[in-house]
């Protein structure tokens, strides 16, 4: 049997497993023996006794929570501001959940769109031919997703501002009913890291837009799981771990640890549906299947987080575990004569869903009863 190292197990260093199987070790019969060498240690079988398989076949280790279904934004889980960067005065805005897409019209100004590009360089300054610089880049990529220049008429990779930059804006300006400049003024145009969903707007109809002020907030248009864990859980959590959210009407779905925070706050963690004080981390999941989650926003949702697999390890129920004298654990086999012995074990993944624990010990094999106390 293969050890993997690699696991992020629930029970590193011990710690997690004794305070998860505690009640069930503190009720085995403990029996010190010396050194680790691993020597049979014969005693009288207890009437309360009953024995248990070693099994061998797939374990997994979960992290259960509750979460919050919602709309993905910053890193830190702040919504996007949108800053207006043109004078004159509001006469069109975007409604609360309004999906804005890139290459159209945000909202207006004394009539005029503002266009929402995608990029993450914000606008600070205006654009025309003979610039350079990555804001530059993003409009080249811009153009040539948005359909308004080929690859070979434009480069999206170039940061370059081009005559064929300024003939493909022009064509944008042109469909967007925008007078055709062939340049972008600063103004013309706001750069989110995406399609945006509105949130928040802070802008009112016929007031004076001033240039730098944010006037509405949005979230991205993809679907995201936020869950507050305990720091403890956190830490055997990584970015990639798959994930089954259970969404309010008991429908589940997939979904996979895109996000885990680096920094622990003060608050209230939520696990296996009770509440418990302590530092906790933010993690996000991202959805498999966005559709699946329809409209549901800021909607409670439950989150089992699968940690570590293993394909073919030896496992016994976490009762049969013996703390030994001196630190780390063995478990009881029983020969078919009746003979007893404690076997010294090194404790692998821990799957809370069957109760088992991986074991691995040059003196077990598959099928083997080891003894698990009936009280």
């Amino acid at each position: 049997m293969s050890w993997r190292s690699s696991h992020r197990r629930l029970l590193a260093g011990g710690g997690a497993l004794t305070l998860v199987a505690a009640a069930a070790i503190a009720t085995a019969a403990v029996e010190p023996f010396g050194g680790g060498s691993g020597d049979g240690v014969a005693r009288a079988a207890a009437a309360t006794d009953s024995t248990a398989a070693i099994a061998s076949g797939r374990l997994s280790s979960q992290v259960y929570a509750n979460g919050t279904l919602g709309y993905s934004a910053q890193a830190d889980g702040t919504p996007y501001a949108i800053v207006n960067q043109r004078k004159g005065a509001y006469t069109s805005l975007p409604q609360v959940t309004h999906i804005a897409r890139c290459g159209k019209g945000l909202y207006r100004i004394d009539d005029v769109p503002v266009l929402l590009l995608c990029g993450d360089v914000p606008a600070w300054r205006s654009l025309y031919e003979g610039m350079a610089g990555p804001d530059v880049r993003q409009l080249n990529r811009n153009l040539v997703e948005l359909g308004y220049a080929t690859r070979d008429e434009l480069d999206p990779r170039s940061d370059t501002f081009s005559a064929a930059t300024s003939h493909a804006l022009g064509e944008l300006q042109e469909k967007r009913d925008l007078d055709w400049t062939g340049s972008l003024r600063l103004g013309d145009a706001v750069f989110a890291p995406g399609p945006l969903r509105i949130t928040k707007v802070t802008a009112t109809l016929g007031t004076s837009a001033g240039r730098g002020a944010p006037m509405a907030q949005a979230t991205s248009t993809r679907r995201r799981v936020d869950v507050d864990l305990k720091a403890a859980q956190a830490s055997s959590v990584g970015v990639g771990d798959p994930a089954t959210i259970t969404l309010p009407d008991n429908s589940t779905t997939t979904g996979v640890v895109s996000r885990v925070g680096t920094v622990a706050s003060a608050g209230r963690a939520q696990s296996g549906g009770s509440d418990s004080s302590g530092a906790t981390i933010p993690v996000a999941i991202a959805l498999d299947r966005p559709r699946v989650a329809g409209r549901l926003d800021r909607a409670p949702v439950g989150v089992q987080i699968t940690t570590g697999r293993v394909r073919d390890a030896l496992s016994v129920p976490v009762t049969a575990l013996v703390a030994r004298a001196g630190g780390g654990y063995a478990v009881e086999t029983v020969a078919g004569d009746g003979r007893r012995e404690l076997v010294p074990v090194r404790l692998g993944l821990f799957d809370p869903a069957d109760g088992r624990v991986q074991v691995e010990s040059p003196g077990l094999s598959t099928g083997q009863r080891v003894v698990v106390p009936s009280t």
